[in-house]
């Protein structure tokens, strides 16, 4: 990767850094880590930063050597996650407790119970944040946090106590993620930049799937569902075929959870499926005004009227849809595929005929193939640290070695000999580890705790070396993605976020949308549909959606500068 990938905006600052440390120029992170794993090295900084403990050794600190080998002392960290549905706990399994016996590093996970939001917000005005934050790389919360003060900038962190994080990162993604004061305060995880897609592109694959199940599709014939007659019919087919699954009313289709922002499955999802362009000339394109958007939005609508929309999709939450795709009560569903692997491998052990496969889903008029996101700078998750955090150095140094190759395969691949072994040459899962993650992914997560059960900084372009291949029921969703995913990044994170002007107008159109949704597809007729959607368009406009696109269109035009486009 050569110097001219380097972003324009990338911090002077950083480059003086890597240079300084002469930290291997502009390592892409996807290579580092390797040095100095087998490097004991280590013991004679611990025992100089033990000797003197108010201020770190020199020698502790390099940009060429992982930081945390100076010091393994037991201590335990706070890492606050916003999802609700995390279900795990660190060090109940071998992968999280063979960590913690060579870190010193053991993590008391902080999960909200209810909604996430709410107690974010809560913990952000409370002024005290736990040591470590991970949460969805949308949210506005990041933007409130850095601007309380809450948060420290890692690049800062990385000069004082531990260079090293500059080589196990990747330059695109902290110029990706420099805020306007030239600080980094977050690293995402799942993240590939511009050079990632050079090099491993060929293998990307989405998450955004329209799946049916099995048994029922091929009963009712395996009818073509690109078209809104032909999605009408099957689902109507359907439940006429099959009003009750296990004595349990049908659902013809699951979307993701409706919230007080909107929808997944009504929003980006459908609008990639119906490949409607992200901008035209030049210029941002407010997908859901496209003609294809409003015509499927109108398809559902009629779906509700003819009794093929449950009441429960409106008002189902995640574990309760988990619940019900585990009954197989869904017939098809508009859906992340990821989010219900674990249900879907649970079924397929039960009745493989009863699975979920996925099929062409809504398409345009002209039945374009769809343009699914792939793989983007952006990442899932970003990951922060409190300016409250118990100990900086540790803190960072642990955030360097999950970032690098290392720390990414202990939580991939777990403790050698307990979850893998190097079998024919290559390292892999053991095969009774795999079966298991593929049988019972709940049990798997306790017994074994790897393969990313802890997901936090997750690489999965440094694990795919080890990464086994897919098998059923997961291969058919995957491999059905192929070729369909595109990189969206110059897109990511323009909308407005925090307390800004423009970011109290995004909070108002996400507010307004999840209002609008609902009622659209519970319209009594078209007339009504139509009656409903332009005074959605007009209270848009009144709203500020001018200012909020102008707003989208100047990020748009920095993230292409960032990326080189």
């Amino acid at each position: 990767m050569g110097m001219k990938r380097k972003p324009k905006a990338m911090v002077l600052l950083l480059l003086g850094l890597m240079l300084a440390f002469s930290a291997a120029g502009c390592s892409s992170g996807n290579n580092a880590g390797n040095n100095g794993k087998d490097n004991t090295g280590g013991a004679t900084n611990a025992a100089e930063a033990t000797k003197a403990p108010a201020e770190p050794a020199a020698s502790a600190v390099s940009a060429d050597e992982p930081g945390w080998k100076s010091d393994t002392s037991p201590i335990t960290f706070d890492w606050y996650l916003n999802f609700a549905w995390f279900p795990n706990k660190w060090g109940v399994d071998p992968t999280s407790q063979y960590v913690t016996k060579k870190t010193g590093v053991n993590i008391n996970f902080i999960v909200p119970a209810g909604n996430e939001n709410e107690k974010l917000n809560t913990l952000i005005a409370s002024g005290k944040l736990p040591d470590f934050i991970t949460l969805g790389f949308w949210e506005d919360a990041i933007k409130k946090m850095i601007e309380g003060e809450l948060v420290l900038p890692l690049n800062k962190l990385a000069e004082e106590y531990d260079p090293y994080f500059f080589k196990v990162s990747d330059a695109d993604k902290l110029g990706w993620y420099t805020q306007p004061d030239g600080n980094v305060y977050g690293y995402p995880n799942s993240s590939s930049s511009p050079a990632d897609y050079k090099k491993y592109g060929d293998n990307y694959v989405s998450n955004q799937t329209f799946v049916v199940r099995k048994d029922i599709y091929e009963a009712i014939g395996s009818p073509d569902m690109r078209t809104p007659e032909g999605f009408l019919n099957a689902l109507k087919l359907a439940k006429e075929k099959y009003p009750e699954i296990n004595g349990q009313p049908i659902i013809p289709l699951g979307l993701h959870e409706f919230t007080e922002n909107g929808n997944d499955s009504l929003e980006g999802y459908i609008q990639n499926f119906l490949n409607i362009p992200w901008e035209k000339d030049g210029k941002v394109y407010d997908r859901e005004t496209d003609p294809e958007y409003v015509r499927w939005m109108k398809t559902l609508r009629q779906a509700n009227q003819d009794g093929l929309l449950a009441k429960d999709i409106f008002i189902d939450k995640r574990a309760q849809m988990e619940e019900k795709i585990a009954q197989g009560r869904y017939f098809a569903m508009l859906y992340q595929r990821t989010d219900f692997a674990s249900q879907l491998g649970t079924i397929y052990q039960k009745n493989p005929e009863q699975t979920y496969i996925a099929v062409d889903g809504p398409a345009n008029t002209k039945l374009d193939p769809p343009a699914l996101n792939g793989p983007s700078i952006a990442g899932w998750t970003v990951t922060l640290i409190s300016k409250d955090v118990k100990d900086k150095a540790r803190a960072i140094k642990f955030l360097s070695y999950l970032n690098s190759e290392e720390g990414n395969k202990d939580l991939y691949l777990g403790e050698k000999g307990v979850s893998y072994d190097t079998i024919d040459g290559k390292d892999q899962f053991l095969p009774e580890a795999f079966d298991l993650m593929n049988k019972d992914r709940a049990a798997f997560d306790k017994k074994y705790g790897s393969s990313f059960t802890f997901w936090m900084l997750q690489n999965t372009n440094i694990t795919d070396q080890w990464a086994p291949k897919s098998v059923e029921p997961f291969k058919q969703l995957e491999d059905w993605t192929r070729g369909k995913a595109k990189n969206t990044s110059e897109f990511q994170q323009i909308d407005p976020t925090g307390n800004s002007p423009e970011g109290i107008i995004a909070t108002k159109l996400k507010n307004l949308r999840g209002k609008t949704l609902p009622k659209l597809l519970m319209a009594s007729s078209d007339a009504e549909f139509d009656k409903l959607w332009s005074d959605y368009l007009a209270k848009k406009e009144k709203e500020g959606q001018a200012t909020f696109d102008a707003y989208r269109q100047t990020k748009y035009e920095e993230n292409k500068k960032k990326l080189g486009m």
